[in-house]
């Protein structure tokens, strides 16, 4: 890029948690300005206080922290830049670009109904207040009667705007082309009768005065370009490239919403995804590197982003890939790292066998080690490892074997629990065990499953778990033995 520095933003309104789409849209917008050596900035939304809802700057602010996503400068709040937009809409009143209107709700309501009754699709403001004499707005402005500013769609023929035949268009980096007709464009309001402005205005004001060359945004404010474009010509502004990015679809093709699951990124977080793993998935999420790579860290995407191979189609959320780069990258995660994470979902209240502090640390290590390579969530872990802190609750019927017997499960219990006990304490590993028992399986002529299912069984309560031999390392001799002992007498 060689003109001047590029600078991007993030605007979110503080109506809810940050969305995963919103956390796309950051991410995007902070890929391309630090690919191209630019600044990213945040700015909060906030003059909406209707929707205002307490505690979402907090989740805006945790959930950008979380990804890793660096802003540069203050954060920008609108709400505490009234005066400023006040200012310019004054501005506009005076240029003629904008007009004060006094219409009440009961008034817009009805001029609706009547638009709608004469069968017009897009109801509109009808103009009423802008055929208002100069004497007849300062009388009513001298009685208080409350007001909106509107923008004077009308006035955009007096300008050299890019428009051919009232039609204006734009070049939107990610659609190409895009044309509105000027005919449907409505005399927005521009300041509330509260004083406070619209997003509209704000927006434009603000991303003059913060400089920012690149407003990067979800494709829901494509109809409102057109509206940002007029004010950019009428406040003689330079107006900034744009580039809208699809929607994050369900895989049913529907806007992808709470009924799909978990759509805030704290959801995400508490869930136990890894921010690495959220930030590589969404950045794949409608942009195409253009070669088979699929894993990169943040360094990596800053180098590789581009906004020429952002698609337009919507992109379709796939939470079986999620979780298979959730999978990966958990698997990358030295075991000190990933214990720590770990440590919020084990049930370690209920160890059975109390340790000391520095035990308690390694058996922990060595539970995690033996997950490590099948999780997909940080969360699951907690339900996967239940036996290694509490001894297991199952049917005795569980610990027979295909067409065996219990009175066989207790035999092949009982005897593996005395040669078990024979053990030497430096041989208490999963290999060794493993090379121990199957050779008295086959001194026994035993049958491999009527031995190593009731011992699984036995130790983990549970059909599906890691092998016997690696459950019986963690858990140590003694708790082996015992709990051997405790399904026999079951």
């Amino acid at each position: 890029m060689s003109h001047k520095s590029i600078k991007t933003r993030f605007a979110p309104s503080p109506t809810g948690d940050l969305h995963i789409g919103g956390l796309r849209t950051a991410l995007f917008a902070y890929l391309f300005a630090k690919k191209n050596n630019g600044q990213f900035f945040l700015r909060i939304e906030d003059t909406d206080q209707d929707r205002y809802k307490e505690g979402s700057v907090e989740s805006i602010l945790e959930g950008l922290k979380w990804a890793g996503l660096k802003y540069d400068n203050e954060i920008i709040y609108q709400s505490k830049r009234t005066e400023v937009y006040q200012k310019y809409a004054a501005e506009l009143i005076e240029k003629g670009h904008a007009y004060y209107c006094f219409c009440t709700p009961e008034d817009l309501e009805k001029m609706r109904t009547e638009q709608s009754a004469d069968g017009q699709t897009a109801t509109r403001y009808d103009r009423r207040c802008l055929k208002l004499s100069k004497e007849a707005v300062a009388e009513k402005l001298k009685s208080q009667i409350p007001h909106v500013i509107r923008l004077n769609v009308g006035a955009i023929h007096e300008l050299p705007l890019q428009q051919n035949g009232g039609i204006i268009s734009f070049n939107d980096l990610v659609r190409g082309k895009i044309e509105f007709n000027l005919k449907d464009i409505d005399d927005q309001v521009l300041l509330k009768s509260d004083g406070f402005p619209t997003y509209h205005l704000a927006n434009v004001v603000d991303d003059h005065e913060m400089e920012i060359t690149h407003v990067i945004r979800a494709e829901e404010w494509l109809p409102s370009t057109p509206k940002h474009i007029i004010l950019y010509n009428m406040f003689g502004w330079q107006i900034p490239k744009f580039a809208h990015l699809s929607m994050i679809l369900a895989p049913d093709k529907s806007k992808l919403s709470k009924r799909h699951g978990a759509t805030s990124v704290l959801e995400f977080k508490n869930l136990g995804y890894l921010p690495e793993a959220v930030v590589n998935y969404i950045a794949l999420l409608g942009w195409n590197p253009g070669t088979e790579q699929e894993i990169f860290s943040l360094k990596e995407l800053k180098q590789a982003f581009d906004l020429e191979k952002v698609n337009k189609a919507g992109a379709i959320f796939d939470i079986e890939k999620l979780n298979w780069l959730n999978g990966y990258y958990i698997r990358q995660k030295n075991l000190d790292e990933l214990t720590e994470l770990c440590l919020p979902y084990l049930n370690t209240e209920n160890t059975e066998n109390k340790k000391t502090q520095k035990t308690q640390s390694e058996y922990l290590k060595k539970v995690v080690a033996l997950e490590q390579e099948r999780l997909k969530k940080i969360s699951d872990i907690g339900e996967r490892t239940k036996y290694f802190f509490q001894r297991p609750e199952f049917d005795p019927k569980m610990l027979i074997w295909r067409k065996s017997t219990l009175a066989d499960a207790k035999e092949k219990l009982q005897f593996l629990a005395a040669e078990l006990e024979k053990v030497p304490d430096e041989n208490w590993t999963r290999s060794a065990l493993e090379q121990f028992i199957k050779g008295l399986i086959e001194a026994e002529k035993f049958d491999t499953g009527a031995v190593l299912w009731p011992m699984r069984v036995a130790l983990s309560g549970q059909e599906k778990s890691p092998s016997p031999f690696e459950i019986a390392e963690v858990l140590g001799k003694e708790e082996t033995v015992e709990r051997i002992k405790l399904a026999v007498e079951k």
